[in-house]
């Protein structure tokens, strides 16, 4: 297990104050853990109860269950894409909405930083061999929008690199939708509060700490840069035929129970029970740029 370096303090500029944090101290500062939950303009001040969550997320893992057989019934395919900063809970949401549906068919793909071979090809040719076949369900943890934010905001790419993603992704993504994929493109969205409180659980958690990594800690002081890209990427990336779909993400209960509801609600499965799939909470999801927090 690698073991983060020690004494690793940054200065962090929330609420209009610099302060510095130390993500080696094991004590969370006040000024972070008091307002974790509401950063980022985020509507509810408490966490969904636990026992509503699962007896929700129950529900929705059967409709998951009856999706798949449809698909394997009809041949048809989803594809769903699941980005946002690091520790906005992309994997956990991932996770709950595979626990139940076949391995065989639903399937996570989080690709490893490409090979030298790869930085020749075609950006997006290293993504086109994991998309769905017929009857299969696929998630990506994160995407070919590492080109958007990550690499950009880090030096993995160069700005000629940036701006042609930009230009050809909207075409690259018309020809999937085109294709009959039902795709699904999410951005987790949370506070700066809550990421650092997420980093900091990770630091002290000895089942955690391998979720911590050099990255992380770089992207604690590029907060405003992180933003910009992603306000950029939204803007020229939403799409009729593959929008974003924005969810506010410091409760990850909220947030998993309304993107499994997305999910389920956009397509017209067999046996699909409205009812028990419920509701999407309009203050926890929406669309594209104008859904976006200011954080």
């Amino acid at each position: 297990m690698n073991k983060p370096a020690e004494g690793r303090a940054v200065i962090l500029e929330i609420g209009g104050k610099e302060r510095v944090f130390d993500i080696d101290d094991p004590h969370l500062p006040d000024w972070i853990d008091d307002k974790s939950l509401t950063s980022g303009h985020y509507p509810y001040d408490k966490k969904l109860d636990e026992d509503d969550y699962e007896k929700e997320l129950r529900l929705l893992q059967i409709e998951l269950v009856k999706v798949q057989f449809w698909l394997q019934k009809t041949g048809q395919r989803v594809m769903a894409l699941f980005e946002g900063r690091d520790a906005a809970g992309k994997g956990g949401t991932i996770h709950v909405t595979l626990s139940y549906m076949n391995p065989r068919s639903a399937r996570v793909v989080a690709l490893t930083k490409p090979t030298e071979t790869e930085r020749t090809e075609w950006y997006f040719q290293r993504y086109v061999p994991h998309f769905p076949s017929g009857g299969e369900f696929v998630l990506f943890d994160r995407s070919w929008y590492n080109r958007a934010v990550v690499e950009p905001v880090m030096g993995f790419c160069t700005e000629g690199e940036y701006e042609k993603f930009l230009k050809q992704v909207p075409h690259f993504e018309k020809l999937i939708a085109a294709d009959g994929i039902h795709f699904f493109k999410f951005w987790l969205d949370i506070g700066r509060e809550m990421q650092v409180e997420r980093f900091h659980d990770r630091r002290h958690d000895p089942l955690k700490i391998w979720k911590l990594s050099p990255m992380d800690i770089a992207a604690l002081g590029k907060w405003d840069d992180y933003t910009k890209k992603r306000d950029r990427m939204i803007e020229e990336t939403h799409t009729d035929h593959a929008p974003w779909t924005i969810v506010r993400a410091n409760d990850k209960r909220r947030a998993r129970l309304n993107a499994i509801r997305h999910i389920l609600t956009s397509i017209d499965y067999e046996g699909k029970d409205e009812e028990k799939i419920g509701k999407m909470d309009k203050k926890i999801i929406g669309k594209g740029p104008n859904f976006l927090t200011s954080s």
